[in-house]
């Protein structure tokens, strides 16, 4: 049931129709945490795509904890060397420098955590 309300959403994220999208993205990530735990990957996921639509609607307050959220999973569950750590920090990483111009410095941190990830896988 989660995959298929996730599926509709990005379909319709797709589309630009945000308004339909987030609510089905809301329902899948509920469902995920209460069938898999709220430590599972595929909740992360969730997180991650219920964060995008926030940022494609400029709520980007909302979108920031998500993201994080998304990044401390995948680092718990999948450690720090997985790919998902580095698109999730890649993610995170670009909405903080789009929003936050103060957080430059962190940013390319950030980045270069990301960027010596790729080099190395």
């Amino acid at each position: 049931m989660a995959q298929s309300l996730n599926n509709l959403a990005a379909l319709y994220y797709a589309q630009g129709q945000y308004e339909k999208a987030a609510p089905l993205y809301e329902r899948a990530l509920t469902i995920r945490e209460q069938a898999l735990g709220p430590e599972h990957p595929d909740v992360a996921q969730s997180l991650n795509n219920l964060a995008d639509i926030y940022r494609a609607v400029g709520d980007y307050a909302k979108a920031e904890p998500l993201l994080k959220e998304a990044l401390e999973i995948y680092r718990k569950v999948l450690g720090p060397e997985h790919p998902d750590v580095a698109t999730s920090l890649n993610n995170l990483a670009m909405l903080l420098k789009a929003t936050n111009p103060k957080y430059g410095d962190g940013i390319e941190w950030k980045l270069k955590q990301v960027i010596g990830f790729l080099r190395d896988a």
